[in-house]
């Protein structure tokens, strides 16, 4: 078996990623474009790219990518300059090769995700063992970068922790080994319920996790932690949910957004003092709910 390859050139290797995975890409890989300097011995826990990215999406052999040519010249601002070729690639072990080449990220002071083969040296490490697998979520992406950031600075001791939209429920189970009494895991994909349930047994937490889907979501008290890792959206539609389960004076975390819909998410949770980070054109909101007059 054979797999199509589509590669191109951005400055905009986030937004092309989106792309690509939008239009059906099995995989998107990074690498920098052959007329850049390379990056050497970036600092602990950064993820910096290239001023120009070479992109590879992968898609079945029998793909039409008409419609992901035309979704790339439509979006991507740099489109006319991205040079798209197509190569056939013969069928290999993917999740082997990624693993092989994936190492220890650290986020924040002590937070660090690894996958299973590697270990962390370092004396006050908090690690979380996670491979690539069925649901999305292993730190690499700026979004849940940001919330893992977020997480290692925060207070978790006692907390009880909402996960919404948790994909392979990496925020979730980083809550809960950075401290967190107990946390409730949600998702609208069946495989990311199963990915979110074996991540936290790997993890040694699934006494303290609960999953569920979205349509079964009926979780009793409030949160005093509400994390939301998704699009923009559905950010906004979720507002009033997301409200409802978190405690007077508690914290809420929203990712997933670019740079240009903060306001508008913002705008959808009135009653927040928000602060914003931002990293490679996503943004973090985070804010804690004011507690009423007495």
């Amino acid at each position: 078996m054979a797999w199509r390859q589509l590669v191109l050139q951005t400055q905009y290797p986030d937004f092309g990623e989106e792309i690509l995975e939008a239009q059906g890409a099995l995989a998107v890989s990074m690498k920098p474009a052959e007329d850049v300097d390379p990056i050497l011995e970036p600092g602990p826990g950064a993820t910096p790219l290239w001023p120009r990215v070479c992109l590879e999406g992968l898609f079945p052999d029998d793909s039409d990518l008409g419609p992901v040519y035309r979704a790339l010249e439509d979006l991507l601002p740099d489109a006319a300059q991205m040079g798209a070729e197509e190569t056939l690639v013969p069928d290999t072990d993917w999740v082997r090769n990624c693993l092989d080449n994936m190492g220890a990220m650290r986020f924040g002071q002590r937070l660090w995700v690894t996958p299973h083969h590697r270990e962390v040296d370092a004396p006050d490490a908090v690690v979380i063992k996670l491979d690539p697998g069925l649901a999305f979520g292993t730190g690499t992406h700026p979004t849940t970068d940001l919330c893992l950031q977020w997480l290692d600075g925060a207070s978790l001791h006692g907390q009880r922790v909402l996960d919404y939209g948790c994909g392979s429920g990496i925020l979730a189970v980083a809550a809960l080994r950075l401290g967190a009494r107990e946390a409730v895991a949600v998702d609208n994909d069946p495989q990311a319920i199963l990915a979110t349930r074996e991540n936290a047994v790997n993890n040694g937490v699934d006494a303290l996790l609960h999953c569920a889907l979205d349509t079964d979501f009926d979780a009793d008290g409030d949160f005093d932690i509400v994390l939301a890792n998704i699009l923009a959206e559905p950010l906004i539609a979720l507002a009033p949910t997301l409200l409802a389960r978190l405690k007077p004076g508690g914290y809420v975390v929203l990712a997933g957004l670019l740079d240009r819909q903060a306001d508008q998410v913002e705008a959808a949770y009135p009653g927040i003092a928000w602060t914003r980070n931002a990293l490679d054109g996503w943004t973090r909101l985070a804010g804690r709910r004011e507690n009423p007059q007495p």
